[in-house]
Formats: C-alpha cells, structure tokens, sequence
C-alpha cells in the first residue's frame, strides 16, 4: 500500500515559495537618495569611479571587468563580476565587444541576483581602454534588465575621457572618441581627465589624485541625490525635477561653487562662471534642455531680504542657459559662503 504522503511530495517540491533575497543579493543603499538607483563600473577606470559610490553606501554597486587583474583594492567579492572568456582586451575595443556581446548574460544575471530591483543603472567607463570603451556593447543588456523589473528611469553612463598627454597615443585618443559617439544620444555625463589633473594638482601626489578626483565627482553628484529627497521650507528641487533632468537624453554637465559674499553684485554670472570653471566635466558650448540650480544658505542669508533678491536674480539669470530650469534652496547651519550646484542637460558633445 503506497504512502500518501509520499505519493504528493512533489508538490512541497513544486509550490514552496522561492526565496527572492538569496545570498548574492547585495544589502540596500544606505546613501540617502531622492531615487532608486545601482551603480556599476566597467573596466578599470569605471570600477574604481564606481568603488567610489561603494565608499559613500551605495551598496547596490558592482564592478564588471575582463579581467580579475584591475580591481580595485578593498572591494569585497560580492561586488565583482569576472566576464569570462578574456584576460583583458587589450585596448581592443572590437575585441571588447565582442567579449560583452557573447556574454551579456553574465552580466544581465548579476543585475538581476545582486540588484533586485532598481530604477535607475548609473554606468561607470573609462574612455581610452579597451574594456570601458566597449561597454556600451552592454546598453542593451542593461535596458533590458530595467524594462523586466519595471523600472521607471533610465540608464546613464559616466565616462572618462584621457587627458591630453595620454591623447597623444592614437588608440587611446580614438577609443575615447568610439565610446563618446556611441554615448551621444543617451543620457551622460564626461569627465575630463585633463580638467580634473588641473584641479587637484597641488591637493595630492600622484598616487592619491584619481582616487581624490573620484571621490570628489562623487560627493558631488550624492548630494544632486540627496538634496532632491529633502524638503525645504523655501523651495524644493524634487524627485520629479531629478528625474526629469537624468532622462533628457545628450550630455549633462555638472559643477559647483562656494561664494563667500553672497551680496556681490552679479551673482548669477559669478555663480555660472565658477561652476563651469571648477567642473571636472567639459564647459557647455550650446544651450541647454534642461538644468537644476540647487543653492545651499545659512539661516541668516535666508533671512537677508538684500540676499534673497540676488538669490532670485541669479536663478533667472542661469534659468537664460537652459530651456527648462528646475531650482531649489535649501539651508544648512554652518557653512563657508553660499554654496551652489549646478547641472545641465541635453548638451551636444562639441
């Protein structure tokens, strides 16, 4: 006589509820954002720009390289992703390609068992190698990553370009040029080796200055993040307004300043000008589509009637730059001068 137990077993087999947060789903990002969001870096330049948000609690950050020879140090084994099938491409950009294309699943897999879910997929690439130039081979793999959970953004990528020194070598030269054509009609933002070199020289030596010049971008592209899930009591930039400005597709340009008197008669120009002067990103050469204005006063400021018109003025003035501008003001207690971030979007690349 058969055990009726054993007869149906197979449907505790069948019908137990899977575990959806298995051991290689990565913890949530503990860094305050306005949206949900992963990050990840390809290749050595675009792992270490990407180590950079891991640092800050970005947790939902992974690090995709051909090779297990450029990571980063300090990143946990959780984070990496090893594309099989290459040691490294060589500054091979067909190559790399290639490599991508013939396992794009490797990858798309990682998304979905590390991330769950997300909205946005902030992409990291060094222009100038083979790997990171040849990221954009993975676009479709990460659109159709966000389109199977639902996401409701996009992706954005972040790209190094080399400075002039290392332009100097051809295949260096044209595979920034490559990933910069291939990125084109996409939301992105450059960084400028050579901007970010001029920057930071004198601030650390050479063995600190990429790490310095990355966790640099990053605080600054956080508290864009940030700062749109705050509210303020005079006015905020919200989640809306973000996401409306990291959709528009082209290049996005991104800077900041610190303006010790904030009475200064032409504040708007002196707001614009110093961003665009100390951005690690390329200056904008045509108007914009869209852009945010985020300025950060003390509570005296705030209470200046003198300040708050120059404040107006100067959001007017940067709102001629940009079809659409999106603004805010926030406080904070303590800090060195008004303090401004300034981003623009839907730029041509020149």
């Amino acid at each position: 006589m058969s055990d009726d137990f054993n007869d149906f077993d197979f449907i505790e087999h069948y019908g137990s509820e899977a575990d959806s947060t298995g051991a290689d789903t990565l913890p949530e990002n503990e860094a305050a954002s306005a949206i949900s969001c992963g990050f990840v870096g390809v290749g050595g330049g675009g792992g270490k720009l990407a180590k950079a948000f891991l640092d800050l609690g970005f947790h939902k950050t992974i690090l995709v390289n051909t090779t297990a020879k450029d990571q980063p140090e300090g990143v946990d084994e959780k984070h990496l992703v090893l594309i099989p099938d290459a040691d490294g491409v060589a500054k091979d950009i067909e190559f790399g390609k290639k490599v991508f294309n013939d396992n794009g699943t490797v990858v798309e897999d990682a998304l979905r068992t590390k991330f769950g879910k997300v909205d946005w997929l902030f992409v990291f690439a060094g222009g100038g190698g083979g790997t990171g130039s040849a990221s954009t081979a993975l676009i479709p793999v990460f659109n159709r990553y966000l389109n199977s959970v639902g996401a409701e953004g996009k992706v954005v990528y972040v790209a190094t370009i080399p400075t002039g020194q290392e332009s100097l070598n051809d295949t260096i030269k044209n595979n920034a040029n490559i990933l910069l054509n291939d990125l084109a009609e996409i939301p992105h933002i450059i960084l400028s080796n050579e901007k970010q070199l001029q920057l930071l020289r004198g601030k650390a030596g050479m063995l600190n200055m990429y790490p310095l010049a990355n966790s640099t971008f990053a605080k600054l592209f956080w508290q864009l993040l940030k700062l749109a899930a705050e509210k303020s009591p005079i006015q905020s930039f919200d989640t809306r307004d973000l996401e409306r400005c990291l959709k528009t597709d082209g290049r996005m340009f991104a800077g900041s300043t610190v303006v010790k008197d904030p009475k200064i008669p032409n504040l708007g120009t002196t707001i614009f000008q110093n961003c665009l002067k100390h951005s690690p990103c390329p200056p904008p050469r045509n108007k914009a589509k869209t852009g945010s204005m985020l300025l950060i006063v003390t509570p005296e400021m705030a209470d200046d009637p003198e300040i708050s018109k120059h404040l107006e003025s100067a959001i007017s003035y940067v709102g001629g730059r940009t079809d659409t501008l999106f603004s805010g003001v926030y406080i904070r207690p303590a800090l060195p001068g008004l303090v401004a971030i300034l981003t623009m979007n839907g730029l041509d690349w020149e």
